[in-house]
């Protein structure tokens, strides 16, 4: 029968009725980039999350680097960030001319490791980036004393974690400017490329969106070099109908999440993700461990029609893309470790029980061959 890795069409068919209409209706007009479906998707954003400004961005990657220059990040300048997030997090930085260092991650649960993230501060430091890896929340909290001894900045990456909380308050409002994705897989997806900036921080939300529009706030007026990022109204339409059923699709995740543990609770070898204290964890990726022979897993599942993946397979500064950097391998033993034993398994709102039990079903007797 097999199970797809994530089911967009799924989510499209729920929301067809209401978003084809206000589709055709920019069509017909031609008002294809901003106008009231941004601004309008832009304060419904903030809103929900409990943020002053929102600013809608092209992608995710640009909603990074913009939201690091907003907080003064120059050329030269590091920026501590975890080894296993995804290589975007990375380039953000990289296209200021800043430098990305890789920071270990706690064992549990993947997250950036405070006491790591504090030996790894340098006079050359400025900014840090947690990244709320996999639709669950990093500890800000214990990296804030770190960022105010120091006075850095703390830069979230939100990309993955749209709904997810940490001790009462929404991902993406813990620091002192978030930068989200809104790439179609995510948990709030347009139909297309997209992110935003979210911040309480009126001079940031200013800068972001100035820099974002060719450096003008008003037609032919460019007050510095900026570059063209903008959220299109077409992506804006979707993400409105998707975002006023982000929560109850996060508590499909959530239930999907919890049936996974029971499932493959017995299963040997086998280690489920839990959620750290204080959070409320949104799954946006379903992320196991397995002890041994990962790869031969993964082919077996394919095989069987399952969507599994890998989330992913080296830590972004032992790839070729960083090998300028000259990190080598040991630089962050868990992550390094990690990525030898993460496996990725079906996980979207629609995702049936019979679903379910077929991935577990292939997964126990890929166990079971080996």
């Amino acid at each position: 029968m097999g199970v797809p890795f994530i089911d967009l069409a799924a989510q499209q068919a729920e929301i067809a009725a209401e978003v084809e209409p206000a589709v055709l209706d920019v069509l017909r007009r031609g008002a294809f980039i901003g106008g009231p479906a941004v601004t309008a998707f832009e304060e419904e954003y903030a809103a929900y999350l409990g943020a002053t400004y929102c600013v809608g961005v092209a992608n995710g990657t640009d909603a990074v680097e913009l939201a690091l220059r907003a907080v003064g990040v120059t050329a030269g300048g590091e920026v501590l960030m975890p080894a296993n997030t995804f290589i975007a997090t990375a380039e953000a930085a990289s296209r200021i001319g800043a430098v990305p260092v890789p920071v270990d991650v706690d064992p549990d649960h993947l997250l950036i490791d405070p006491d790591a993230l504090a030996a790894a501060v340098s006079e050359r430091t400025q900014a840090i980036v947690p990244v709320h890896l996999f639709g669950q929340v990093a500890p800000v909290e214990r990296l804030e004393p770190i960022a105010a001894e120091y006075g850095l900045p703390i830069v979230e990456d939100a990309a993955q974690s749209q709904g997810a909380v940490r001790n009462g308050r929404m991902a993406a409002t813990l620091g002192r400017v978030a930068a989200t994705s809104f790439y179609p897989g995510k948990n709030l997806g347009a139909s297309g490329d997209g992110g935003a900036v979210v911040t309480d921080d009126q001079d940031v939300a200013r800068y972001v969106r100035l820099v974002s529009n060719h450096g003008s706030a008003v037609k032919y007026q460019h007050e510095v070099i900026g570059v063209n990022s903008r959220l299109d109204a077409l992506h804006a339409i979707t993400l409105r109908a998707k975002l006023r059923r982000l929560s109850a699709w996060n508590a499909c995740r959530q239930q999907a999440a919890a049936r996974y543990a029971e499932l493959l609770a017995e299963l040997p070898g086998v280690c489920v993700p839990t959620s750290m204290p204080g959070n409320s964890d949104i799954w946006h990726l379903y992320v196991i461990r397995l002890a041994h022979d990962r790869d031969r897993v993964l082919a077996a599942l394919t095989a069987a029609g399952i969507g599994a993946g890998l989330h992913y397979p080296d830590p972004w500064y032992l790839t070729p893309a960083y090998a300028h950097l000259g990190y080598g391998a040991g630089t962050c033993p868990v992550a390094e470790r990690a990525a030898g034993q993460i496996l990725s398994l079906p996980m979207f709102p629609h995702l049936t029980a019979e679903q379910q039990d077929e991935v577990a079903g292939a997964l126990r007797s890929a166990l079971a061959d080996g």
